[in-house]
């Protein structure tokens, strides 16, 4: 045998012995991964999730309100669920009399949280959303209270805790606007600078605010959002206010309205579409200044008013006795000289003679459920 015969010889050993280890390799890193999987017992889309959120690397936080109910069986469905699918263990945080929720949430960031779920109400979700405006740190909701209005314009569940915090931890992040509103009055505080009141969805003057002051607590959580229709028919015969407005740089105009309403968006419970055109994402607040006369037969054309334009359906009559007339800005200043309730997103702030209402587009970020999973349900 010659010596270049015994080369090729070995030169085609150690090919072959190179291969061997190739396909030895690859089997036992398959087993590896095969194993892996059957030792977590994990149905496919809970690996998903999983797989999901450790490439994304959220840490959750929640701010929760304890009076709801249910809230502290939430608590531990929560973690375990958070545990179960390989999770860190979340952040808990519960909301007080004195602190609704603003500094558990700055601690929250504080302490690392990718995401902000706000489990309760609208105030909560208020408190929570105010924390995070202009962090780029998104904000989920599970909502747990009468009116959840954001959720209701989000399309989040209102009835499922656990799908609404699926969405929180996996859904897609969606930029909205949010609305800022300073007033000054017979009952308020005399501070410098005011303080700005955050709103979501809308903000209003008059008798939606009277109604929502005057709707009993006890009432609304046996019926739910009911209790505000049964306050507002106590106050379907007040007067009608006299309102200066300014709009944006536009010259003042002066009118006589029996409520003033201001929104982000305008889907509310019990079906009604109150401002058909806002978006929350375009930079614009809608506003509806609503007026009756004729007693009970204006507010019954006023009602078939608001049915009506939530099918997209508009009358535009000169002789109406219930009317909504409806405009947009980006800044809105008002003077009430015989002063007026105003309301947040369902939060009474007390009796005002001067209000200013502003627009911050892009301020903060939420969680919505994602594309895939939204084009699915529908």
């Amino acid at each position: 045998m010659t010596s270049e015969s015994i080369l090729i010889g070995l030169v085609a050993a150690v090919a072959a012995t190179a291969l061997v280890i190739a396909v030895v390799v690859l089997r036992r890193q398959r087993q590896l991964i095969r194993v892996a999987e059957d030792g977590f017992h994990l149905t496919t889309p809970t690996h998903d999730l999983v797989l999901e959120v450790q490439k994304r690397g959220d840490l959750v936080a929640f701010v929760a309100n304890p009076t709801k109910p249910d809230v502290a069986d939430l608590h531990d469905a929560v973690r375990a669920a958070c545990i179960d699918r390989g999770l860190r263990e979340p952040l808990w945080f519960e909301t007080t009399a004195t602190d609704p929720g603003v500094g558990q949430t700055h601690e929250a960031v504080r302490r690392g949280a990718n995401v902000v779920v706000a489990l309760g109400g609208d105030g909560t979700v208020r408190a929570v959303a105010a924390a995070l405006v202009g962090t780029g740190i998104p904000m989920g909701l599970v909502p747990m209270g009468t009116g959840n209005l954001l959720a209701r314009n989000l399309d989040i569940p209102l009835s499922d805790p656990m799908a609404a915090v699926r969405i929180a931890v996996t859904g897609r992040d969606r930029t909205i606007d949010v609305g800022w509103l300073t007033l000054d009055g017979p009952d308020q505080p005399h501070a410098t600078p005011r303080p700005e009141h955050i709103f979501l969805v809308i903000a209003g003057l008059g008798f939606d605010a009277a109604m929502v002051a005057d709707t009993d607590a006890a009432l609304k959580a046996r019926v739910g959002w009911m209790a505000y229709f049964l306050s507002g028919v106590r106050h379907l015969h007040g007067t009608r206010s006299k309102v200066h407005i300014r709009i944006d740089d536009r010259p003042p105009v002066t009118t006589r309205l029996r409520s003033l309403l201001v929104g982000n968006c305008g889907r509310l419970p019990g079906g009604i579409t109150l401002l058909p055109d806002a978006l929350l994402d375009d930079g614009w607040l809608d506003i509806a200044a609503i007026d009756t006369r004729g007693g009970l037969v204006g507010w019954a054309q006023l009602f078939g008013e608001v049915v009506l334009q939530g099918y997209g359906v508009r009358t535009d009559l000169p002789a109406k006795i219930g009317r909504i007339d409806h405009a947009r800005a980006r800044a809105i200043q008002l003077l009430v000289p015989a002063s007026e309730h105003v309301q947040v997103d369902g939060e009474v702030l007390g009796r005002a003679t001067e209000v200013n209402v502003r627009v911050d587009p892009g301020a903060l970020v939420v969680r919505v459920l994602d594309a895939a999973a939204e084009t699915a349900r529908s």
